[in-house]
């Protein structure tokens, strides 16, 4: 939660609403109030005589301190953001290795090919379609005659560069490729293609080059990146690369040296088609094109395992076919939901076990092999027909070493999976050896991760368990020369299982002192705010740290010397464990902001002496206030996982909003009966699927209510209404306040026909029509200009953005959730009100009040102390915060990102512009609550900084509950994005 709020500190200037410069009020009569405060101000200030008002200015220090602040909040969560790498997506990729060849009589098949469906969904590969025909009736005829199939589990994050490195390296992705796009190499790797003699390959440009483009043997092409056209039938590139492949072959009948590199032995032959994912991301994965495109990779494995076999004629080629990932019915992946982690696996050929028939009386699902310490117990669906077949599942990445024993390669020296015997036909010895090579290459990988931690730890915990493992191996070994290869599977398989607890262990080896670092700094970052707040935004006496320090710069000398002494020792014994560098920035973080704690000691002494001498009565509502936060806050935390819990909090919002309003405030009804609509509407929308179905009707729609709530806020704003004389304050009768409005107006009907304009033109033609792509481009880019010369009042600034951000947002949107962006600019305008009414009847009316409202100079910008009752606008804002989150789907899943909702922007892919403009698309609803925001800051006269600052205190204190959140779930299943 911390990153949005920095963001949010950063993002507040660019359209902070533009009020007037400050200015004198006329001098009141003596006993006329002056005091803007609102209802929640002390008594004890009732009795005294008011100062004249004054402009607000801080003192320098006071800015100088800010600004410093501000600085070291934005270093602290940048830095600490990093440590979630170096705690939990530490790379798992070790040197040093050396390949362990398997010791077999001789490998299964000389060649393997390797076929990979991009975005190929389980259910829909095994499925009948609407007639009852199977749309694969050449793989289901292999797994019915000639081979062997399961459902390969994929775990996130499901994309298609960590899908295949699973399946061709045999691990689960480097996290630290995320800051290259899923396409270089942070660290280099071994792989299948790597221990080949020769390697053929054929596909995307997004994913061949990374295992080819450094490879030397090897023969591989790809497509231009223009060829993956969201708007057109993606099939003709799974056609493009089974071309590629049948021209290599028929070349090889005239060129000698290419048939000869053909006919060696342990070649690999990888087929990357891109169809289906493309497709399902364009039409859904249940669209026509979608499951057309499912038939036609099915002829693709028929035509090359003709091909082949007509080819070779040796019956020595071992196939595999399956899928990197699957796909969600909204056409989008990368989270855990089986609809995106269940791919098909289908293999076949040399070395590969016939059909397993079973009887009506087994049960193939009932214990079935754990899949990420997930027990897999979802029997198979009847409609798929193959009840009567075994079905073997697999973790993903145990295809790897599936690949490597059919054509007697070693297993790739990272590889984490286990060899499925299932799959496999070999001999009783050659089985077992095959097992004993996977697992002595997975306990190189712990033995070298023991070594490089045991030379750079003065303190070395080793891993007990496999503290003997020289004479588990021996034990093995001498089974085998036995013959006893059924103990010698299980003691193989055992010591795999321990070589792999080993290599987690390894891998969290820094956890304990890395969390606790983490936590002291986020701890200590509080604490500073905490005391920031306090000193500079409060009404709290300075003069007590006065009396509690006789030389504050002495004090301040020590504690800051002392303070480098723990930094220079720290650094000192990290330097003696070779430590990475960000090690030595989380600790000295750390200490530097304990420092500052220390430094001001003798300030909390002295906060502490005084509420202990508060009355009671303040110390209970001190206490309730922040009983009453955090309980919210753990709402919030589970609200990432249930957004469901939005819909109660609007609900009850709604409720309580207009009882106040109506029994406390005494604002006029209609007020009440807004603030209760406006609430309850908004609550409907986390009741509703995060998968956005697509109706353009809604969209249009929307574009309709968003010009209607337009000039709703535009009759307000010409209300002379005292509630809200706050906000329609400096409004001007400026003829050109009217053409902006009503351009702005205009903008958004244009949007909202386009919307209807270029859906039709790309549903019939199958492409974006040029004419309409520049269009919205420039309808979207005007638009967000236009608010920058809007009037200078609150209602007609906020107005002015709500309809600037409104056609950019319409043209993004494919459904509901652009009426949702019309209910929450309603809630938002509640806000405003019940705040402004709060204010209005809080003051002392007076004939002079009046007619200061009147002028226009209600606001003579000095701000007042932050007070208690303060704390709801920050809270308020961290849950409207969390709503533009969560109101039209899951943010904390990349899933959730629609990818059709830049069909009318770009449709040829480039991952980048569309990941920014799904980014944008979300980051438009958080415009309006930091426009929100600033302007009711404005309207209390509350510092804006230091409400930010509780923000961000609320907001960290979130994160330190999400920080060992993940490491629950790292733990339970060992996925670094679905959580």
């Amino acid at each position: 939660m911390s990153g949005p709020v920095v963001s949010v500190r950063q993002s507040t200037n660019a359209f902070a609403l533009a009020l007037p410069p400050p200015s004198r009020s006329p001098d009141p009569p003596p006993h006329t109030s002056t005091d803007h405060g609102s209802a929640g101000a002390r008594p004890a200030m009732a009795g005294r005589p008011r100062p004249q008002p004054q402009p607000h200015s801080r003192p320098t220090s006071t800015r100088r301190r800010e600004r410093w602040l501000v600085v070291l909040g934005v270093a602290l969560h940048a830095v600490y953001m990093l440590s979630i790498f170096d705690i939990y997506f530490k790379s798992p990729i070790v040197h040093g290795m050396d390949p362990v060849p398997p010791r077999l009589s001789a490998p299964p098949a000389k060649r393997l090919v390797l076929l990979v469906a991009d975005g190929l969904r389980a259910d829909k590969f095994f499925e009948p379609d609407e007639r009852g025909r199977y749309r694969a009736p050449f793989l289901r005829g292999v797994i019915q005659e000639k081979g062997r199939w399961g459902v390969s589990h994929a775990r996130p994050p499901t994309e298609s560069r960590p899908g295949h490195v699973s399946l061709i390296a045999g691990f689960y992705e480097d996290p630290s490729a995320v800051t290259k796009g899923w396409k270089a190499n942070p660290v280099e790797f071994d792989s299948v293609f790597n221990q080949s003699r020769h390697t053929i390959s054929f596909g995307s440009p997004d994913i061949v080059p990374i295992f080819c483009s450094s490879l030397l043997h090897s023969t591989w092409g790809t497509y231009p990146h223009e060829y993956e056209d969201f708007a057109t039938d993606a099939s003709f590139l799974d056609h493009w690369s089974f071309d590629q492949f049948q021209g290599l072959f028929n070349r090889s009948l005239d060129d000698v040296k290419l048939r000869q590199l053909l006919l060696q032995d342990k070649l690999v032959i990888f087929l990357h088609l891109l169809g289906c994912d493309t497709n399902g991301h364009a039409h859904r994965p249940y669209s026509d094109i979608y499951l057309n495109n499912v038939k036609v990779v099915d002829q693709i494995a028929e035509s090359v395992y003709n091909l082949m076999e007509n080819y070779f004629k040796d019956n020595q080629t071992a196939y595999v076919f399956t899928a990197d990932h699957g796909m969600s019915d909204k056409g989008s992946h990368g989270d855990g939901h089986p609809s995106n982690t269940d791919t098909p696996l289908v293999a076949w050929g040399a070395g590969i076990r016939s059909p397993k028939f079973l009887a009506y009386t087994e049960k193939p699902d009932d214990g079935f092999r754990f899949v990420d310490d997930h027990k897999h117990d979802t029997p198979t669906p009847q409609d798929w027909a193959l009840e009567g077949f075994e079905r073997v599942d697999v973790n993903q990445a145990d295809i790897a070493p599936l690949m490597a024993t059919l054509v007697g390669l070693p297993c790739p020296m990272n590889s984490v999976g286990s060899l499925p015997t299932q799959y496999l036909k070999l001999s009783k010895a050659d089985e077992v050896e095959a097992v004993l090579a996977n697992t002595k290459q997975i306990l190189n990988q712990f033995l070298r991760k023991s070594q490089l931690k045991q030379s750079s730890s003065l303190y070395f915990k080793p891993f007990k368990p496999l503290a003997n493992y020289s004479s588990l191996i021996n034990q093995i070994e001498d089974l085998i020369s036995r013959r006893d290869y059924e103990t010698a599977m299980k003691h193989s398989e055992e010591l795999r299982r321990m070589a792999l607890a080993g290599l987690h262990y390894f891998q969290t080896y820094d956890w304990f002192m890395l969390m606790t670092t983490i936590t002291l700094g986020y701890i200590g970052w509080m604490v500073n705010l905490i005391v920031h707040v306090l000193q500079s935004y409060t009404s709290f006496p300075a003069n007590h740290l006065k009396r509690t320090q006789l030389d504050p710069m002495i004090t301040s000398t020590k504690v800051y010397i002392g303070g480098c002494f723990f930094m220079g020792l720290s650094s000192i014994i990290l330097l003696l464990e070779k430590s990475p560098l960000l090690y030595h920035a989380y600790v000295f973080m750390t200490i530097f902001l304990w420092t500052r704690i220390i430094q001001n000691f003798g300030f909390l002494t002295a906060v502490w002496r005084e509420l202990s001498n508060m009355p009671f009565k303040y110390i209970l509502k001190l206490l309730s206030s922040s009983v009453v936060a955090l309980i919210v806050l753990e709402f919030l935390v589970v609200s990432f996982f249930d957004r469901k819990i939005y819909t109660w909090c609007f609900l009850v919002l709604g409720l309580l909003g207009s009882t106040y309003v109506a029994s406390f405030i005494q604002a006029s009804p209609a007020l009440a009966i807004y603030i209760w609509l406006a609430c309850w509407f908004l609550s409907v929308f986390t009741l509703m699927p995060a998968e956005i179905p697509e109706n353009n009707n809604l969209v249009i729609f929307s574009g309709a209510l968003i010009i209607l709530i337009a000039m709703a806020s535009r009759w307000a704003n010409s209300n002379s209404a005292n509630y809200w004389l706050y906000l329609t304050r400096a409004n001007k009768r400026d003829p050109q306040a009217s053409k902006l409005f009503l351009f702005q107006v205009v903008l958004v009907a244009i949007s909202s026909v386009m919307v209807w304009l270029s859906t039709s033109h790309r549903s019939q033609n199958r492409e974006l029509h040029s004419l309409h792509q520049l269009i919205n481009w420039s309808v979207a880019g005007v638009a967000m200009v236009l608010p920058l010369f809007s009037l200078r009042s609150v209602l007609s600034r906020l107005t002015s953005i709500f309809l600037g951000f409104a056609p950019p947002f319409l043209l993004l949107s494919i459904g509901y959730e652009a009426v949702f962006y019309s209910a929450f600019a309603m809630v938002l305008i509640g806000w405003i009100f019940v705040e402004s009414a709060n204010l209005y009847c809080s003051e002392e009316r007076s004939l002079t009040r009046l007619r200061s409202l009147v002028d226009g100079s209600v606001f003579g910008y000095e701000e007042r102390d932050l007070q208690l009752s303060d704390l709801r606008i920050p809270l308020l804002f961290v849950i409207l915060f969390n709503v533009a989150f969560f109101g039209t789907g899951n943010f904390a899943s990349i899933a959730s990102f629609e990818i059709s909702s830049v069909y009318r922007f770009i449709t040829v892919f480039s991952p980048f512009l569309m990941a920014g403009l799904l980014i944008f698309k979300l980051f438009i609803p958080f415009m309006l609550v930091i426009c929100t925001f600033s302007a009711i800051t404005k309207i209390v006269r509350i510092p804006r900084l230091g409400c930010y600052f509780l923000v961000i205190l609320l907001s960290d204190v979130m994160t330190i509950h999400f920080f060992f959140l993940c490491s629950k779930y790292r733990q339970l299943d060992g996925d670094w994005e679905q959580h």
